[in-house]
């Protein structure tokens, strides 16, 4: 084996290592913030609420931004420690800042620094094995980020239950110094910062010789395909984001004591069926079709959403559950892929993945809104029907309105021996322009 390829061996290694890590750190305490501050901090369902709507907002404003940055620089693995650190400090600060604003601004600060992982992880991904194989790449990479959140959440629960909700903040900083060395063991000579960023296939140099030129931003509104992409993913997280927290809710409620470890058992069992869905997606997504992997994890929601409103024993609701990694798995390994297929050769892959994810944030903040105002109003079974319907109606956009690139894409790397041609679903995007 060649030096060169030794190196590129590395480099994989150390993003599946980045991406174990990085899922416990991503998210910051994720849902268990809402435990926590119910359980030991004695708060009520509106300030949570409130708190968690808010840091939702932060992290949605600062995402298009944070995609732009990953496009522009090339220190992408110092951006993506540097994140790590404030999301750390963030969340390991809450248990001596306990009052309202301090949560709100700690939470804000976590959520705006996190939002750099998805598309700085993606880019190095990208950076590192290409076009061709970038699809089984993002389902290795989701594969190796559910089973770090496997990992945390029965570390989590585990330890929860012996010491309490606050052992989350313990793991939370170790995971991350885990996600730190990870990313620094990615060897810089194997990232190419302008494939990084979509703009040309292997063999063109990182100096950038020979490469196209970014198109210009304005391509963000005038790409009708990642319009209704962005929409159908906003409806998606509109429909999803609530559920876990809702039952989380109801199970903290039923048993004050074992909240955080049935919490833990819910993210776990989605996060187990998360996996193999993942390298399903990296496996066939190119020869079954994007649009149809995409159609069946919306599809999964409105069955969720009804199911959860059949029981409220705690071994069904975690059941339940499971549903979501099917949902959840498909989803954060195609939502890459789609992107980076509508955005190929135009140098604006994480900005566009950074715009999506904006979208994907604003359906996640007014899920907890709705749901929260629905539970008030007419209780947690019709919180989750709302949501179901939501799901539905993301179904029919995307089925109606979003066209498909998957199949054309397969077809024309069998048949293009050139890496530099445009692939067909390359046309297919800029006839859709309006």
């Amino acid at each position: 084996m060649s030096q060169d390829a030794i190196i590129k061996a590395r480099a994989k290694h150390a993003l599946d290592a980045a991406n174990f890590f990085l899922a416990d750190v991503r998210d910051g305490l994720g849902p268990y913030l809402a435990i926590y501050l119910l359980t030991e901090q004695k708060w009520d369902q509106a300030s949570i609420g409130v708190v968690m709507s808010i840091a939702t907002f932060a992290g949605m404003l600062a995402q298009t931004p944070a995609g732009a940055l990953v496009d522009a620089t090339r220190a992408k693995r110092q951006v993506m420690v540097l994140a790590a650190i404030i999301v750390t400090l963030a969340s390991l600060l809450l248990p001596v800042m306990s009052g309202f604003w301090p949560v709100v601004i700690s939470q804000g600060i976590a959520h705006a620094a996190g939002v750099i992982f998805p598309p700085a992880l993606a880019a190095v991904s990208l950076g590192v094995v290409g076009h061709r194989a970038f699809t089984r790449r993002i389902g290795r990479n989701e594969t190796f980020n559910h089973a770090g959140n496997a990992v945390a959440a029965m570390l989590a629960g585990g330890t929860a239950y012996a010491l309490g909700p606050s052992a989350v903040f313990y793991l939370l900083a170790a995971m991350s110094l885990g996600s730190i060395a990870s990313v620094l063991a990615i060897p810089e000579r194997t990232i190419d910062h302008g494939l990084a960023r979509g703009l040309h296939e292997h063999g063109q140099g990182q100096d950038g010789k020979g490469a196209e030129q970014p198109s210009g931003l304005g391509i963000l509104l005038t790409c009708r395909p990642l319009l209704i992409f962005a929409l159908c993913v906003a409806l998606f997280h509109l429909a999803n984001a609530a559920m876990l927290p809702l039952v989380g809710q109801k199970l903290a409620l039923q048993d004050r004591n074992l909240g955080t470890s049935l919490m833990s058992a819910c993210i776990a069992a989605a996060q187990i069926v998360m996996a193999p869905m993942a390298m399903l997606v990296g496996a066939r997504a190119d020869r079954w079709g994007h649009k149809r992997f995409f159609l069946a994890a919306l599809a999964i929601l409105p069955l969720r959403a009804v199911l959860y409103t059949l029981s409220d024993v705690k071994g069904w609701l975690v059941a339940v559950q499971l549903l979501d990694g099917i949902g959840a798995g498909i989803f954060g390994a195609i939502m890459p892929v789609i992107v980076a297929d509508l955005m190929r050769n135009t140098g604006r892959f994480n900005v566009a993945q950074g715009a999506v994810i904006t979208a994907q944030s604003v359906g996640a903040a007014l899920s907890t809104a709705l749901a929260g105002i629905v539970v008030v109003h007419a209780g947690y079974s019709a919180a989750f029907l709302a949501l179901g319907a939501v799901a539905a109606i993301g179904f029919a956009v995307c089925w109606l309105l979003l066209p498909d690139t998957g199949d054309q894409h397969a077809r024309s790397r069998q048949t293009t021996p050139r890496p530099s041609a445009i692939p067909s679903s390359m046309n297919f995007r800029i006839q859709d322009l309006p």
